[in-house]
């Protein structure tokens, strides 16, 4: 019996395994993910949000819960998503929790910004809550976790670095720790917080590359940040922006001269037939050569 997510994905984290997680937003790039040797794949509410044309502050959790459970349900690694403000208070947190671990996903980040979440998140604008607040919300989420699945991590995740500064967040997060969060998540502003936050947190930090971001946050190598300490990278928009370019670049040749030459026939071809291993078409071919096309008239 294969054993659930939430577990391979303390195993992970137990054994020191640096988790490299790309952001997806469908089945198919969770299985590209998987099939290129990444250890986890990541649901972000900026890709689920983008994908769905309606921005992350107006995600509801059915919507964040049903694509998590879904590209969780087609591959075999685990997927951690984001669970936002755990969709409310305490209360609404621990059913967040309880939700995704029926989906089958191995682990959520729930966040200390306000909730219903305001579109101005996405131009850096902190409506962070008092800390009191994110530590309860911590606390019942976890309460849940150890109700139905113990090996469920939460992560407490904390937005205050930009608007308060690395004391404050570290500060927020050692008290997530205190009630019994698993990781932690921070945004540093500069190179010298990135390097000081693992260094001061007693939760282990993942951090969030955010490519094309507008406010100087550093790219830092997936090397550097093991050497800094750091346990796992989310690769938050590095799926979802560069297929909005290419498909842009395609569609408009497409568009203005009705024709596309940027790849061969060959690579159409193996292009084609990628996809086709990658949701296992032959696995479909072969049942129905068992059963319902064995009954086909012979020519």
């Amino acid at each position: 019996m294969q054993k659930r997510a939430s577990t391979q994905l303390r195993e992970l984290i137990s054994s020191k395994t640096f988790l490299h997680m790309p952001a997806v937003y469908d089945a198919l790039t969770g299985l590209l993910v998987q099939s290129l040797g990444f250890e986890a794949a990541y649901v972000g509410g900026y890709v689920t949000g983008g994908s769905m044309a309606v921005s992350e502050p107006l995600l509801t959790m059915t919507e964040q819960v049903a694509l998590g459970g879904d590209i969780a349900s087609k591959i075999d690694i685990p997927v951690v998503v984001d669970g936002g403000a755990g969709f409310g208070e305490p209360l609404h947190c621990m059913r967040t929790v309880r939700e995704f671990i029926r989906s089958g996903v191995a682990g959520v980040h729930i966040e200390d910004q306000l909730y219903p979440k305001r579109a101005h998140y996405h131009q850096y604008v902190v409506h962070g809550i008092p800390v009191e607040e994110f530590v309860e919300k911590i606390e019942y989420s976890v309460k849940a976790r150890d109700e139905v699945d113990p090996d469920f991590v939460i992560i407490a995740r904390t937005d205050t670095c930009r608007a308060l500064g690395l004391d404050e967040a570290v500060s927020r997060l050692n008290r997530a720790a205190d009630v019994g969060a698993d990781l932690g998540l921070l945004f540093p502003r500069d190179l010298k917080d990135a390097e000081e936050a693992p260094r001061r947190s007693r939760l282990p930090l993942i951090y969030v590359q955010s490519r094309g971001n507008r406010d100087g946050r550093p790219i830092i190598s997936r090397n550097e940040l093991q050497e800094m300490g750091y346990v796992a990278c989310i690769e938050a928009q590095v799926v979802i922006c560069s297929a909005l370019h290419h498909h842009k670049k395609i569609l408009t040749e497409l568009r203005q001269t009705g024709e596309y030459t940027g790849m061969t026939n060959a690579e159409w071809v193996a292009s084609r037939q990628e996809l086709e291993d990658l949701i296992d078409l032959t696995a479909y071919y072969e049942i129905e050569k068992q059963t319902v096309e064995a009954r086909q008239p012979k020519d």
